[in-house]
């Protein structure tokens, strides 16, 4: 364009249109203020003692709420006119309008529709519910108003935002910017901006018209035949809890869902998608009108209930079978509440996926996968993902298609602007000529606006904008199949770039969600044995409610320990409340099977509370295995006045033991301040409580090449996202810890050797037990440290004395390999990566693994194993993991290769001690089902979900190798099947085969594959 100052002229009147398009109606309205401490339904607030609140006047207390009310009457003037309320209360609010939820107030969403064709005399009764916050000033009540809306002048400057966005995103020498250039000339030359300003309705609509008239036929030019597509997903991304709390969550997904609702009674053509049932279920707790207008249109297919998992979990700490539940708990409950199956998983703002998710889809019904994170790397990444739309290969084979949008979840208007970076900024130039995108206000909910459904039906097919057209995802999905996949395939976990502190921060999470996923499945064992061995009801009800517990405290900025104070405290007090109830049942089951049981005795070495030699003890063994363990007895009714002894429990069975009847040992182990020994291990430790040697008696050589058990501190010194980062720098950072330990012998012999090591860790003390068993190859670091740090990490490191390329470690069914060198920048970028229970360096026949019990971050860069203990981030919570912690790790060494290496079942042991029960157990009848093959796991059992009475069992291959294998069943079985992971699909029917040594049915396994056994009595 010759003349720039044209665009002036229309950059002003973009900012400028409000003045055009909305004017006041009367005084701002007279409010009246309730305050509130509590939720509470807005039928009860109505009825409430309001008190007079002027604009000005701050109101409530931090992380409290106000209600607020007022009364407006149209008047003559807005006959058959659309008019607005802009509430002001100081925050985001909740609005009512005669009873009814009408919309909210929040960034996006200013202003809420009374009506769109007013009635002189019309009367509105408004009530909003404000929240009060907690990181800033208490807030001040503003003016609320109410405006006439120009809807002549609205529609204008849509159309002229639209032309004008889109000759700033052509090219400038193009005949559409010429076109344009001079559709805006002529628009400055013939209207008359003083009549557009006039405050005759008719007069200003009048040069409204003629406006949009002179812009038209720029709008009615369409694209060629080559154009791309965008398939436009409403939606809106909410943090269950994040910088706000779950009461406040409360609020947001009524404001959310509210404003959706209004543009779709207003734009038949829109549809909105909405993930995580949790939340429906929430509204249709709290808000039964609400649902049931959310329900009339997923009936009519126009809010889309997608995603496919209970929350929107993270999916790199989360158990398998914690995994399977998020689907299996979000699937059924889309089915009874809405007849609709799940088709994609949705996980758009989770910190990267684990390799399992898809087989774990493929199994749960979902076929599809879709996110936005792999681009959200800020500046973290060397190695930007390749990839928009993928097929995306599991560590089993399994595949499902996969599209990644550009734009995370936060601020996404559905205008020209937006929609043509969608496709221009795409990092896949070839193979796709469609495109999923998001639109639609989010992190804290509140989805589009009544601009993005116009600017939408601006575009359609309008010439050099990407075609656009609303759609659901599995739309374009099924588009997607139709026109065929790109050839790009990914294989493995997609490994995100950033965030790599959410697998350490906030370690009490970490240890509350492991502590809980293996009490239920205890729990689930012992009353799945009860109810069909001894015919007890099964709790089912009980049960699935824990598991959502659980599964809420997934959630992806919980578990990984990412939110604002008040959301940590409150979740760690839920995994207390949580443990005991899961334990109160598993405990209760257990005790069913002895003689008046006494349950106090607890787990693992736990003393109890005896009552005098002789008594008889019940160990419970919920593995699927025989167990060899050493566990200590509580003697002569002293708290505390332990011994030990070594019992043998058969595969998800029993024994009982009188506390005088332990046999003596036939080995000894021998301990002193500086050295363990059994006859496998000789332990010799530094000044430091480190281990020196670790030498290997039965092949004669050392295990490591420099310290093990070496306490690391480093400055953590994050440049943004402090509990989300580990800097990649941080090892040039560390802190000296210098201080000698205080070392002491423990136990002695014959079946426990143990050394006390105290020392001092910078700011913090350490406490640790260093113990190793008879006959056990298995040394275990039992630990409690009282963490006093700031901005500081804690590792433990092993220098292993072997050569090795990459590492592996324990992921849900199965592991990952991961190299332990940066020769690539993608290898370089996996500074710090995720496990489980278990992570292990092989060379050759030799295997040195190292097991946690409650810790999810580990480098392996070169010979070096690191295990992240602590982070103490002090944003979002400036307290995060103040305190004291206990946890346990363990070394564990092989000399006979990966495949008869027991490191998963070591791993499992230390994860899941032996439950005590006072009293005597009579014999064990045959375990519920037992398989004969090393290498597969049941990690799962428990009755049908439909309370048909069958029973299911879960199991997975978990060494990488494929194998056919028989499974003892310790129960009647007349049908057996293979299903998948909803239990409601077959997949095969499985002979039942009947012998001498029992029933007995035969599987094969693929590696690392999952299969579901349905079995009937």
């Amino acid at each position: 364009m010759r003349h720039r100052e044209v665009l002036f002229h229309i950059e002003k009147w973009l900012k400028e249109k409000d003045r055009f398009i909305y004017r006041a109606i009367g005084e701002p309205l007279d409010i009246a203020y309730l305050p509130a401490n509590r939720w509470m339904p807005a039928e009860e607030a109505a009825r409430g003692e309001f008190s007079s609140i002027r604009p000005g006047d701050k109101w409530g207390e931090k992380w409290h709420y106000g209600w607020f009310r007022g009364t407006f009457e149209a008047p003559p003037e807005a006959e058959g006119r659309r008019i607005a309320l802009e509430p002001d209360f100081g925050s985001e609010s909740t609005i009512y309008v005669n009873g009814k939820l009408a919309g909210s107030k929040d960034w996006q969403h200013r202003r809420t529709t009374l009506s769109l064709q007013a009635k002189a005399g019309e009367r509105f009764d408004v009530l909003g519910e404000a929240y009060a916050g907690h990181d800033r000033e208490l807030p001040v009540c503003g003016s609320t108003t109410v405006f006439l809306v120009n809807e002549e002048w609205y529609q204008f400057f849509i159309d002229l935002a639209a032309l004008y966005q889109l000759r700033e995103g052509l090219e400038a020498s193009s005949l559409r910017v010429a076109e344009i250039d001079k559709g805006l000339v002529r628009l400055i030359a013939e209207i008359d901006w003083g009549l557009a300003a006039s405050e005759d309705a008719a007069i200003a609509s009048e040069a409204a018209l003629r406006a949009r008239a002179i812009l038209k036929p720029l709008l009615e030019c369409v694209n060629g035949s080559t154009a791309p597509k965008l398939f436009m997903m409403g939606q809106s991304h909410l943090d269950i809890a994040w910088l706000w709390p779950l009461e406040e969550t409360k609020r947001k997904i009524a404001r959310t869902l509210s404003n959706q609702l209004a543009l779709l009674d207003e734009y038949p053509e829109y549809r909105y998608t909405q993930s995580q049932p949790y939340l429906f279920r929430m509204v249709k707790e709290l808000y039964p009108e609400l649902y049931g207008r959310i329900k009339a249109y997923v009936a009519e297919g126009r809010i889309v209930p997608e995603g496919g998992t209970w929350v929107e979990p993270d999916t790199n700490i989360p158990s398998g079978e914690s995994l399977v539940r998020q689907f299996l708990y979000g699937q059924r409950f889309y089915r009874e509440e809405f007849g609709t199956d799940s088709r994609m998983l949705w996980l758009p703002d989770v910190f990267g996926y684990s390799g399992s998710l898809p087989q774990i889809m493929r199994k749960s019904g979902i076929r599809y996968f879709a996110s936005v994170k792999m681009f959200q790397t800020y500046d973290n990444v060397v190695d930007p993902f390749p990839y928009n739309t993928f097929a995306w290969e599991g560590i089993d084979g399994s595949s499902v298609p996969v599209h990644l949008l550009d734009y995370g979840p936060f601020p996404n208007p559905a205008d020209v602007k937006y929609a043509m970076i969608q496709w221009n900024e795409r990092v896949q130039k070839e193979g796709i000529s469609t495109r999923l995108v998001q639109f639609g206000y989010g992190d804290g909910g509140g989805g589009a606006n009544r601009d993005d459904l116009e600017f939408l039906r601006r575009m359609g097919n309008l010439e050099g904008v990407p075609r656009t057209a609303i759609a659901s995802p599995i739309d374009y999905f099924e588009d997607l199949e139709t026109r065929g996949m790109p050839e790009a395939r990914y294989v493995g976990e997609l490994y995100y770039p950033a965030h790599r502190g959410t697998l350490t921060s906030q370690a009490k999470m970490k240890t509350g969600n492991r502590r809980a996923e293996f009490a239920l499945r205890e729990a689930e064992v012992w009353c799945s044995v009860v109810s069909l061995q001894e015919g007890r009801a099964y709790p089912a009800k009980e049960l699935e409610e824990l598991w959502k517990r659980l599964l809420l405290l997934q959630f992806h900025d919980i578990l990984p320990g990412t939110s604002i104070t008040r959301v940590h405290e409150e979740a760690e007090r839920e995994f207390e409340g949580l443990l005991r109830d899961i334990r109160k049942i598993a405990d209760e089951a257990a005790a069913a099977l002895t003689d008046g049981a006494d349950t106090d005795i607890g787990r693992g070495t736990s003393t109890g509370n005896g009552s005098g030699s002789g008594e008889a003890v019940t160990f419970f063994n919920s593995l699927p295995w025989e167990r060899t363990e050493i566990v200590e007895l509580p003697a002569q009714g002293t708290e505390g006045d332990g011994r030990f002894a070594s019992v043998t429990v058969p595969a998800f069975g029993h024994v009982s033991l009188s506390e005088s009847a332990a046999a003596a040992a036939q080995t000894r182990v021998e301990a002193t301040a500086g050295r363990l020994e059994n006859e496998l291990l000789r332990v010799t430790l530094n000044e430091y409580g480190e281990i020196a040697s670790l030498y290997d008696k039965e092949t004669g050589r050392e295990w490591l090449s420099g310290p093990g058990n070496r306490f690391r501190m480093y400055r953590d010194q994050t440049s943004n996202f402090d509990a989300w980062e580990i800097d990649r720098r941080y090892a040039d950072s560390p802190v000296a810890l210098d201080e000698p330990a205080e070392i002491a012998v423990a136990s002695e012999g014959p079946l426990v050797a143990s050394v006390l090591v105290k020392r001092r860790i910078h700011r913090s003390l350490l406490t640790q037990e260093i113990r190793l068993e008879a006959g056990s190859r298995t040394l275990k670091f039992l630990t409690r440290i009282d963490w006093k740090e700031s901005h500081k990490l804690l590792k433990v490191g092993f220098g292993v004395d072997l050569h090795a390329n990459e590492a592996l470690h324990e992921i849900q069914y199965g592991y990952a390999k991961r190299p332990n060198h940066y020769s690539r920048p993608h290898d370089a970028d996996r500074y710090e990566v995720g496990q489980h229970k278990w992570s292990a360096m092989i060379e050759g026949n030799r295997c040195f693994s190292l097991l946690n019990d409650c810790k999810y971050g580990i480098n392996v860069l070169g010979a070096d194993m690191n295990l992240t203990l602590l982070r103490s981030p002090d944003w979002p919570d400036d307290r995060a993991d103040e305190g004291t912690h206990e946890f346990a790790y363990a070394v564990h060494v092989w000399n006979d290769g990966w495949m008869s290496n027991p490191v998963v079942r070591e791993a499992y042991a230390l994860n899941v001690p032996l439950l005590q029960v006072r009293g005597q157990a009579p014999a064990a009848r045959p375990g519920l089902i037992v398989c004969d093959a090393d290498n597969v796991v049941i990690d799962a059992i428990k009755l049908a979900e439909d309370g048909s009475g069958d029973w299911i069992a879960r199991a997975y291959e978990a060494k990488g190798a494929s194998v056919r294998c028989a499974f003892a069943i310790g129960a009647d079985v007349a049908e057996a099947r293979e299903t998948n992971l909803l239990e409601d699909e077959v997949y095969a029917d499985l002979a039942v085969e009947a012998g001498a040594g029992g029933t007995t049915i035969s599987m094969s396994f693929r590696p690392f594959e999952v299969k579901t056994l349905r079995l009937r009595k």
